[in-house]
């Protein structure tokens, strides 16, 4: 097999995986299988404590699995370097995590500049990014993250994220602390971005609507493995297991007060 050509296929495997801690009596994830197809954007779904984030965590390496093996276009990543796979692996968090002392252009050129590019290349990449997620490189790029909104800020990490052009992208809760309107803008805009770039993209959120809005599927976890997958319609019409159903009743709840208001508002018209 040519890895080169497979890595196109950015498809994500997961078979029998288990996480273990010393300080807990049983697994946080436990024998968990789970694959997420070529350009596909995964939600992972679920209570605190479920799994998601270790689960979201093991697929680069930040954690190591206790057994099972994960592996991204056919190869087993236990067989990589860490770093190396963190590098070609785009990684977004709530807490965005830029660098304080950093400008805006050196934080979003930073994995670039570690795996050798050009700065040519990088000043590049960087202006291409920065035009893509709305921040006017004119404006932005001499700026440091103390001078951003929130919204701004947020932008530069999938901006960073993107940097090195990966074909996947782990995000962990990324919109979370975000006002509503910042967070609704900002998430429209990444899934065309995703849509456009065919990223494959595993995301994990407690946010039900943002699940539903966003996902091809979605992965309802609980007790560390997967209960339920599929399209967010299909689950939410006809899921097999009472969890899934009481978990997606809120997108449904508030869509039916929605409607009840917009009718109550026609009505007094």
């Amino acid at each position: 097999m040519d890895r080169d050509a497979n890595a196109r296929q950015a498809k994500i495997e997961l078979v029998a995986v288990t996480k273990s801690f010393p300080e807990s009596d049983k697994p946080a994830v436990n024998s968990l299988d789970l694959q997420v197809r070529t350009g596909e954007f995964l939600v992972l779904l679920g209570e605190s404590g479920c799994g998601k984030t270790t689960t979201l965590k093991m697929i680069n390496r930040l954690l190591e699995p206790t057994s099972g093996e994960i592996k991204i276009s056919g190869w087993n990543i236990l067989n990589e370097d860490p770093v190396m796979l963190r590098r070609r692996i785009g990684y977004v968090v709530q807490g965005i995590g830029l660098f304080p002392h950093m400008t805006v252009g050196e934080n979003v050129g930073i994995v670039p500049a570690l795996m050798g590019w050009e700065k040519i290349k990088i000043a590049a990449r960087t202006e291409e990014l920065l035009e893509l997620m709305g921040l006017p490189p004119a404006e932005f790029v001499d700026r440091v993250p103390a001078e951003l909104s929130g919204g701004q800020q947020q932008r530069v990490g999938v901006a960073r994220a993107l940097a090195a052009e990966p074909n996947i992208m782990l995000m962990d809760e990324p919109f979370g602390a975000l006002d509503p309107l910042t967070r609704d803008n900002l998430q429209a805009e990444f899934k065309q971005i995703q849509k456009r770039l065919e990223l494959t993209v595993v995301m994990v959120t407690h946010d039900m609507m943002e699940a539903v809005l966003l996902a091809d599927r979605i992965a309802v976890m609980r007790d560390g493995t997967i209960l339920e997958i599929g399209e967010p319609a299909q689950l939410m019409r006809n899921a097999t297991e009472e969890y899934t159903s009481a978990l997606l009743s809120a997108p449904k709840e508030q869509a039916r007060q929605l409607a009840k208001l917009m009718d109550g508002d026609k009505a007094s018209d």
